[in-house]
């Protein structure tokens, strides 16, 4: 009875320390850290572009039909929900045992970089052809989530809590930026042989990963500081409370609404004004919203609870998804788009931010790698509903142009009550 009421009190605790605004009170920001980390996200997502831009020409060149491509990218998404987690539990034990997670990294990031290089060389073959592209993809696929979770993770690490939000937001810039230049990345890549995009984007990805090692050491060398009169630091659980899968139950939701409004219903909006030529200049509206609304909630996070914040932004971007589905203008759906931009920024600070309390300390690997699975999760259910063609069934699309609204709403209710919860548990303990 004593260990399950000690094991009460610490969940109660963590729940309260995830709830409870951070005071910022911090001197030293590992702000050169983050920006670097941020440019391998960059680097990371454009690879990601790469690879979807060419995956039709490497099936045909490997003898597979081309409708496959959703397949494998859906199997894609398979592969990082499973390894998500598993290298998020690595990152925590090589914390515990090494003291250091850079060589991890850089470690898997060769094989993942080294399978990425070879993709498109493979796929020529002949014989087999298809079996070593699969097995490449994967390994690529299961390696890269080193790219994943554990940068948050080493971050986090030296990062005094009142300053994650911002560091996360510098982070975050790096995702951003690559995903508004796909499309103007997709439109340059798609006339030139996958070969050479294929080893320069592998080879640049290699050689800023590379650094972490250093970027670390130099982490070492500069601690962060405590803020005066600072308690202990929570231990996280070493088990999945009801709240954390609450938590991922909530993440799943607001992701999907994400993958619903980015993925499935903004090109159409568009195409009621404009011209799908216009496209490429009018989707990365979108993240010029996100990079907006990730300034804003960074504070944000700070002053007040990160999971009320995204709450919040959850019910704006529900707000904003409506707009978008019954804009009758293009400037009014451009501000729609903006605003649900801003709002899903605001979203992921929150999330990042949550995840990093909900991991602190010591479990920053788990909490970190279950939340990226749920994001992978949303991408897969995304890709499963474009492979059924439930999106070209006019009932359905009706239907999904509201999804985002009712996603989002249900994200904000499911991250209050966990906020709710963590309020009322401690004085129940």
């Amino acid at each position: 009875m004593n260990r399950g009421a000690a094991s009460g009190r610490a969940a109660a605790a963590l729940a309260a320390s995830v709830a409870a605004p951070a005071v910022p009170t911090f001197r030293t920001i590992p702000t050169g850290a983050a920006i670097y980390l941020a440019v391998v996200q960059f680097l990371f997502v454009t690879c990601w572009t790469t690879y979807v831009v060419y995956l039709p020409q490497l099936l045909a060149a490997a003898g597979l039909p081309t409708r496959y491509t959703p397949w494998l990218l859906l199997i894609d998404q398979l592969v990082f929900m499973a390894t998500d987690i598993a290298v998020g539990l690595g990152a925590d034990r090589a914390r515990r045992t090494v003291g250091r997670l850079g060589p991890m990294i850089v470690a898997l990031t060769v094989v993942s970089c080294a399978a990425f290089l070879l993709l498109p060389f493979a796929v020529h073959l002949g014989r087999g052809a298809a079996a070593i592209g699969l097995g490449l993809t994967i390994v690529w696929a299961a390696t890269s989530s080193a790219l994943r979770a554990p940068p948050w993770v080493l971050l986090g690490k030296y990062a005094w809590r009142p300053a994650l939000p911002w560091m996360n937001t510098l982070m975050l810039f790096g995702v951003a930026a690559g995903s508004a230049v796909a499309p103007f990345l997709g439109a340059a890549l798609k006339a030139h042989d996958a070969r050479l995009p294929f080893a320069i984007s592998s080879l640049v990805l290699l050689a800023a990963t590379a650094g972490i090692v250093g970027v670390e050491r130099a982490l070492e060398r500069r601690p962060p500081e405590r803020p005066a009169g600072a308690g202990e630091a929570v231990v996280a659980p070493k088990v999945l409370t009801a709240a954390h899968w609450l938590w991922l139950l909530g993440i799943f939701a607001l992701a999907a609404g994400f993958q619903v409004h980015a993925s499935l219903n903004s090109s159409g909006e568009f195409l009621r004004f404009a011209p799908a030529s216009a496209l490429e200049r009018l989707l990365p509206v979108f993240w010029v919203g996100f990079g907006a609304g990730m300034l804003i909630a960074s504070p944000a996070c700070r002053r007040y609870r990160a999971l009320h914040v995204m709450a919040v932004a959850a019910v704006l971007g529900a707000v904003a998804a409506y707009g978008a589905a019954t804009a009758t203008r293009l400037e009014t759906l451009l501000a729609a788009q903006v605003i649900a931009g801003a709002a899903w920024g605001g979203m992921l600070v929150a999330i990042f931010s949550s995840a990093s309390d909900f991991g602190r300390t010591g479990r920053e690997g788990l909490a970190l790698g279950t939340m990226f699975s749920m994001l992978a999760f949303a991408t897969l259910a995304r890709i499963g509903v474009t492979i059924a063609g439930w999106n070209r069934d006019p009932g359905v699309a009706a239907a999904l142009s509201v999804a985002p609204v009712v996603l989002w709403v249900a994200g904000a209710v499911v991250v209050y009550t966990v906020a709710w919860r963590a309020r009322v548990e401690p004085e129940a303990a």
